[in-house]
């Protein structure tokens, strides 16, 4: 061969040699491979399979345990309660006995509230949340509704929550009762120490050494400790040594202690109430301050006195009862007025057993029905009403008794005396109706109207005089009702329109007026038109025809005028005197009866004569006050001026009022500069002023109150103003208080005839001055005056 095909020929040779090789190899690596990895997995196999039997009869084991141990719990002595932190669903195992109350029901057991006492059931339920959010184990003994004690235990385990309850055998359930029982004793000490650390009463506790264990934050403020553990180690005592020897002397375990005893706190003497309890370890006390009670009740005490002192000194009959009717407190008064003894009153008979007395002895009113009348008498004790009622004696008196209940039971009664106002009203009523008798036989006709325009009076020649019958003049008929009857006889702008305008016109200054009318009857009359002093008009009619012919028509019609006035200025002056001679006789003789050489009185003859006195002096002053009135509407009440001291005169008004003061239980304070100066007025009508303004402030002042009277001066003007916390006025009432006969009696302790403040406005228009009221419901009153500097000025009459 050719020398290059020779030498390819063993390089091709090698080349398929090296593949074989390598195929070889791996071949032989892959069968390797294979090998090992067969004889792993048999290996593995070997071990899974060994594992599996173990974990079989491990399960196997356990499952033999869980039987075991369940065989062992599920008893009726033990409950085992087991919550799963992933479904959060309770297992329950085993029973309770039935005595103990536990539900044998899962879900009824897990409501412990409904088995278990409130307080019990409270802290279990903290118990069992606390360990499933916090795994915080607990012991408890729990108490069901059947008083059974059962041991509950809680614990965490391999993510579950355990909760055991075991019921206790005899010695571990009373140990588990007295542990629950020890728990609420010292609870209750808590509560209790709490409880008196925070009240505003000293207490405290001491051993039986008699030293200091405990005190509260109240003792130790008392004895000025900073802390109630400093005022313990401090020993500082509250009560004084001897206080605290007479304590332990006295109490003891039967009677503690209690009494009022006296001590020193922060400098003060202090009265305080002192409980002092022994104990078999010691004894604990407790002490009220009362000193602010013992001084209201020494306060009480001596109100009390004043006021029996009061009462004692007034004229009108006062008894009070208590809440069981057994009389408490009478006046001499009282006593004079039913003649009874003062031992049978000191003895505090009964209301009822005074009745019978009084009865059997005829000083009470005749009754058909005494058993009721008896009973209604004793209702106020149950009401809370005021019983009024009016009483007319056996002896000819008449009473009026006000009954009132009293806030803490009983009730007070008040006797006023009616027996002369009965009289004065009969009179009254006499006079009044021989008034309407001599009006009605006048040849005039005269006609009275009240102030809203509706007829209150008129006389048959009236009637005539106008052509109305009397049902169309009867009282209350309104005078426009009577000018549409009378517009037949006379409709001119001059007539009845004239006289309704006058009555009903609201003008404070009331005038009188006069004039002539012809009537389309062919009379000629002459009418008045005359202001009366109760605030009324009078309407007069006079027929002057046949003397309009005559020669002397003007003369008769003066003379009608004049006589018409003289007749009203007579009427009331003449029944004035009428009335005033008599009360001055009866004046006279009272004190001529009471005067030393007269034959001696008895005690009831003395009081009648005082009666008489009294009420002859009022009648006297209310006589004289019409006169005052009727001199200033006559135009002819002069003032007698000089120059007044205002400092003397205050002196002498209060020395005359001092007495009506003192019967209304009220204080007069004056406020003055020391120095007012004189003034020019008249002394006495100023002095008048002066005491009906006082007067009526004391009938209005509440008992105890005080009336202020304040005098000032402005510029030269002298100014003057009376207050009182009584009742106050409404405005309706202000804008009638200085009218004439106008006298309202509501809140006042007597009802006057309404002249007083009527007069005060006159006497104070004479001097030129003004008068004006403050007043508002419930804030009293004030009524300033103002008396001018007149100099020379003299003012002859009122405006």
């Amino acid at each position: 061969m050719p020398l290059p095909a020779l030498a390819a020929e063993p390089a091709a040779r090698r080349w398929f040699s090296t593949i074989d090789i390598v195929g070889m190899a791996t071949a032989a690596g892959l069968l390797s491979v294979s090998v090992i990895a067969a004889f792993v997995f048999l290996r593995k196999r070997n071990v899974v399979e060994n594992q599996n039997r173990e974990i079989r009869s491990a399960l196997y084991d356990a499952q033999s345990r869980i039987s075991r141990y369940e065989a062992l719990i599920a008893d009726k002595n033990r409950r085992i309660v087991i919550w799963d932190a992933v479904t959060n669903q309770p297992e329950q195992i085993g029973q309770l006995p039935l005595e103990t109350g536990a539900p044998a029901g899962e879900s009824e057991f897990l409501a412990f509230g409904r088995w278990i006492k409130p307080r019990s059931a409270g802290e279990l339920e903290n118990a069992i949340e606390k360990l499933r959010s916090n795994a915080t184990g607990f012991d408890l003994m729990v108490e069901t509704q059947r008083d059974e004690v059962l041991e509950a235990q809680g614990w965490v385990s391999g993510g579950r929550a355990f909760v055991r309850f075991v019921a206790l055998n005899n010695l571990r359930a009373e140990v588990a009762e007295l542990q629950i029982e020890c728990g609420r004793l010292k609870s209750s000490i808590r509560s209790f120490e709490a409880l008196l650390d925070t009240v505003d009463m000293p207490s405290w506790q001491r051993n039986g050494e008699g030293e200091l264990a405990w005190v509260n934050g109240a003792y130790a403020e008392a004895v000025s400790a900073a802390s109630p553990g400093e005022a313990v180690a401090a020993r500082k005592e509250l009560l004084e040594t001897a206080t605290r020897e007479k304590i332990r002397a006295l109490s003891n375990p039967v009677s503690p202690f209690h009494d009022k005893v006296a001590t020193v706190v922060h400098g003060n003497r202090a009265f305080f109430d002192v409980v002092d309890v022994k104990t078999p370890t010691g004894s604990a006390g407790l002490a009220v301050d009362v000193t602010q009670s013992e001084a209201v009740r020494d306060e009480l005490s001596r109100t009390i006195k004043s006021h029996a002192e009061t009462l004692d000194m007034l004229a009108t009959p006062v008894a009070i009862f208590d809440d069981r009717q057994v009389l408490q407190f009478y006046n001499q008064a009282f006593r004079e007025l039913w003649s009874l003894d003062a031992a049978f009153l000191d003895s505090r008979p009964g209301h009822g057993e005074l009745l019978d007395r009084l009865r059997a002895a005829s000083r009470l009113p005749e009754q058909l029905n005494w058993k009721s009348w008896k009973e209604n008498i004793l209702s106020v004790y149950r009401s809370f009403e005021t019983l009024t009622d009016v009483w007319h004696m056996p002896n000819g008196q008449t009473l009026r008794v006000f009954a009132t209940a009293r806030p803490q039971g009983g009730a007070t009664w008040v006797f006023e005396n009616l027996t002369e106002q009965v009289d004065l009203e009969t009179r009254y009523n006499t006079l009044l109706k021989v008034q309407g008798e001599t009006i009605d036989h006048l040849a005039e006709g005269v006609a009275v109207f009240s102030p809203d325009g509706r007829i209150t009076l008129s006389n048959p020649a009236f009637r005539a005089i106008w052509g109305v019958t009397a049902k169309e003049a009867e009282p209350g008929t309104h005078i426009r009702d009577i000018e549409v009857a009378c517009q037949a006889s006379h409709d001119g702008p001059d007539g009845w329109k004239y006289f309704s305008r006058i009555i009903t016109s609201f003008d404070d200054e009331r005038v009188q007026s006069s004039g002539k009318l012809e009537l389309k009857t062919g009379l000629v009359l002459d009418f008045a038109v005359i202001p009366l002093p109760n605030a009324q008009t009078m309407l007069t009619f006079v027929n002057v025809t046949d003397s309009v012919l005559a020669e002397r028509a003007l003369k008769d019609k003066n003379e009608a005028l004049r006589k018409a006035d003289e007749l009203k200025n007579a009427f009331v002056q003449h029944v004035s005197y009428e009335l005033r001679s008599p009360l001055t006789n009866i004046i006279g003789f009272t004190d001529l009866l009471r005067t030393p050489g007269m034959d001696p009185l008895t005690n009831r003859q003395a009081e009648y004569l005082d009666h008489i006195s009294n009420s002859s002096s009022v009648l006297l002053t209310l006589v004289n006050d019409i006169l005052d009135l009727a001199t200033v509407d006559a135009g002819i009440m002069e003032l007698n001026y000089e120059t007044v001291r205002i400092g003397d005169l205050l002196d002498e008004v209060s020395l005359q009022i001092a007495h009506r003061l003192q019967e209304n239980d009220v204080t007069l304070n004056i406020l003055a500069d020391n120095d007012l100066g004189t003034i020019l007025a008249d002394h006495q009508r100023l002095k008048q002023i002066f005491i009906k303004l006082l007067t009526n402030a004391a009938n209005f002042a509440p008992d105890g109150s005080i009336i202020g009277l304040r005098c000032w001066r402005e510029d030269d003007d002298f100014v003057f103003s009376v207050s009182d916390s009584g009742p106050g006025m409404t405005p309706e009432m202000q804008a009638k208080i200085f009218n004439r006969f106008e006298s309202d009696g509501r809140g006042g302790r007597k009802s006057g005839a309404g002249l007083g403040l009527a007069i005060v406005e006159s006497f104070v228009n004479l001097h030129r001055g003004s008068i004006s009221v403050d007043s508002a419901p419930g804030l009293g009153t004030r009524i300033t005056c103002r008396i001018p500097a007149l100099g020379g000025l003299r003012a002859t009459a009122a405006e």
